[in-house]
């Protein structure tokens, strides 16, 4: 049954919040990557006094997740999350409040995934759960409009499917007795799915009525065929309710022959009854996403790219002011030279505050609406969510590389306060690491940053482990991943090595494009020269016991290295990385992102094997382990049987890892475990004396 407010001293202990400092700490293994409580979404009441959000559990022996919801007093210092929705083998998340106090979010308590609501008093008394809608298909996400009067869902929907879910098959087309999937045009697979022809992400407008979603609702996507929210990140974060509440806003790439190889996402508009779409960024043929309207509705403010086929192109915050053409629109982060990750309105309609990579560290900003001034609001870590509040504070989420999401509030005065340790008992029991950036002259003399982070107080000479980011256009930054994690792998009594190599975010546009069909060359010297400066910043690590690991485009690197830089390191660790570039070229899903990087389609290249891993096996020596997973439908798994072949074939010391039930990254706690084990037993043969290990092979 669904579990509610517990006992103040059981809250505590749930929460982690009771638990004290540990006077014999430990390292951090990978159980406990896996099983630490992972924070989602967060939703602030119309009193602003109560936040609500989801909390993912994993058992620590089955390592099955799930989520409930809990509730926080934000008013009141060093107040305890106390659970409100809890049901026992099911799960609650994506909570949102109604201005009527009501508190929707999404459970599988009746089976599937559908619309459920409570009721929170000032006297924090939760009333009943209250299941809102029994629509056919799973709901993926909802928003809620301004007033809570109506209500936008989205799911996978056939496009010839008038409701919101039909009867099993529908009105489609019978494709016949066998199991064939049948398809005349790109994408026939997309991240880690097949395509169902004729199936898309699609929202319904709907009327709540006490509470409840009526009627079978409207379509919002008219005569337009594409996925909104986007595939296969997309969220909340692309629909926008105009103030009125007489439309909706949402992002949109149009599914056609050219959608693999198009960034050209566009914000379009239609009105509750699903009439009038409107295209109103039809100008822009690169991308333009995150509507979000001022609280009066006389502004649109978004993000959009200029370069079409760049999917990692500047995001730029644009204004367009209500009925003016889309040339009026004023590029308000023009001279800002970081790319936005997110976009909020304060309450006064004064200010945007964004997200945004910036040198290691993902802050929150703020950015004046009159002027276009941008100031940082948070210190070093990675925020997240993001909820200005009506007293002018702030609250949002964060992570770092020391600990996972909580909760924190900073004050109009700039004060910060943390509001919540989910993960308090069990970080208390976990030795913290030494974390310490640097910089040095990478390629072309320029400033590339770098971090260090070890065991803390460990003495003695420490082996390296030398990360490589994927993207390439990411970062590895002060942050917490629960796939690749720092903390754990110093924990085991490494030095891990991070370089933000060209072509890295956080350093401005120029820096980012800087790896364009380059792959292999700034990267790897700034590599080399992050490796010799992360020597003479800490003495204390050992370079003669390296190890290399990298995953995707850092995987790609694994095998460059292998062929470029192939007497450096002990051993190497390849997830997912390319190892062909010709193949790689025809079998990747996201033709947009193969041909900007490399110069267009693999037979129009000036030079397409310049950079090609495969052409440098001659020189291969190094002992390397190769992982990925059989879902992988972005850089496909044959990327990692070949090298292996290789490998073996000349007789290289190698080990190859494939998970049948992952995609390109490996989320299963299970899994995970079993990664982080095959991993750390490779590095500790290799790096065990010197690199040399007596057993051979």
């Amino acid at each position: 049954m669904t579990k509610f407010f517990q006992t103040f001293t059981a809250a505590l202990l749930a929460t982690g919040m009771m638990a004290p400092a540990m006077a014999g700490a430990r390292p951090m293994t990978a159980q406990d990557l896996a099983t630490l409580k992972r924070m989602g979404s967060v939703s602030v009441s119309p009193d602003e006094k109560w936040a609500v959000f989801d909390v993912t559990e994993t058992d620590a022996d089955s390592y099955e997740r799930s989520s409930a919801l809990y509730l926080l007093d934000i008013e009141t210092d060093n107040a305890v999350p106390v659970p409100i929705a809890d049901t026992a083998g099911k799960s609650e998340h994506s909570p949102a409040f109604a201005p009527d106090g009501r508190l929707y979010y999404l459970s599988d308590a009746s089976g599937s995934e559908q619309l459920w609501h409570a009721r929170i008093t000032a006297g924090e008394q939760v009333g009943n759960p209250v299941q809102a809608s029994d629509l056919k298909a799973d709901i993926a996400g909802f928003k809620l409009s301004p007033t809570g009067e109506k209500i936008v869902l989205w799911g996978d929907i056939a496009k010839d499917c008038p409701t919101f879910g039909c009867e099993k098959d529908g009105n489609r087309a019978e494709l016949g007795p066998g199991t064939g999937r049948e398809y005349d045009e790109l994408f026939i697979r997309h991240w880690s799915s097949w395509e169902t022809p004729g199936n898309y992400s699609r929202i319904f407008a709907f009327d709540l009525k006490n509470g409840k979603v009526t009627g079978d609702g409207a379509a919002l996507d008219g005569d337009l065929v594409g996925d909104s929210p986007s595939k296969p990140f997309g969220g909340g974060e692309e629909i926008a309710w105009v103030p009125g509440e007489d439309g909706v806003f949402f992002a949109l790439r149009i599914a056609d022959r050219n959608e693999p190889k198009s960034t050209n996402i566009d914000i379009y508009g239609a009105k509750t009854n699903g009439s009038g779409t409107v295209n109103y960024t039809d100008g822009n043929e690169a991308t333009d996403t995150l509507p979000a309207f001022s609280s009066d509705g006389e502004w649109l403010a978004w993000a959009a790219m200029e370069r079409p086929g760049y999917e990692s192109d500047r995001l730029v915050v644009k204004l367009r002011k209500q009925g003016s053409d889309e040339s009026d629109a004023i590029a308000l982060t023009e001279n800002w030279d970081r790319s936005v990750g997110s976009i909020t309105w304060t309450p006064d309609d004064k200010y945007l505050v964004v997200t945004a990579q910036d040198v290691l560290d993902h802050p929150a900003f703020a950015v004046e609406v009159a002027t276009g001034k941008v100031t940082r609001l948070t210190g070093s870590g990675n925020v997240g969510t993001t909820i200005p509040l009506q007293d002018g504070s702030l609250l949002y989420t964060m992570n770092s590389l020391q600990a996972p999401t909580d909760l924190y509030r900073r004050a109009a005065d700039g004060s910060v306060r943390q509001l919540t340790n989910i993960n308090g008992a069990e970080l208390a029991e976990i030795d913290k690491v030494e974390i310490e950036r640097f910089s040095f002259a990478g390629a072309n003399g320029d400033t590339v940053w770098g971090q260090i982070i070890k065991p803390e107080g460990v003495p003695g000479k420490l082996p390296m482990a030398f990360l490589v980011h994927g993207g390439p256009q990411g970062s590895f930054g002060n942050s917490w991943s629960t796939r690749w994690n720092p903390k754990v792998m110093a924990a085991q009594g490494y030095a891990a090595v991070t370089i933000d190599f060209h072509g890295s975010v956080g350093y401005g546009q120029e820096f980012t494009d800087s790896i364009n069909q380059d792959w292999g060359g700034k990267p790897l010297e700034d590599l080399k020269l992050g490796y010799a400066a992360a020597l003479e910043t800490d003495p204390q690590i050992n370079g003669d016991r390296a190890c290399a690991l990298g995953g995707s485009y850092g995987g790609y690197m694994m095998n460059w290295i292998a062929g470029n830089w192939p007497d450096r390191f002990d051993c190497l660790i390849n997830h997912a990385g390319v190892f062909d570039l010709r193949s790689m070229a025809l079998s990747t899903e996201e033709l947009w992102f193969d041909q900007w990087e490399h110069g267009g389609n693999w037979w129009t290249r000036p030079n397409p094997e310049k950079w090609n891993p495969v052409n440098h096996i001659g020189n291969w020596k190094t002992p390397t382990l190769f992982i990925h997973g059989e879902k992988d439908f972005r850089i496909p798994y044959t990327q990692s049987i070949m090298p292996f072949t290789v490998a073996q074939e000349m007789e290289i010391p190698s080990k190859l890892l494939i998970y049948p039930d992952e995609n390109h990254w490996v989320l299963k706690g299970k899994n995970s475990v079993q990664w982080y084990r095959t991993v750390f037993d490779w590095m500790d043969k290799w790096t065990a004396t010197d690199g040399q290990d007596s057993e051979g092979q």
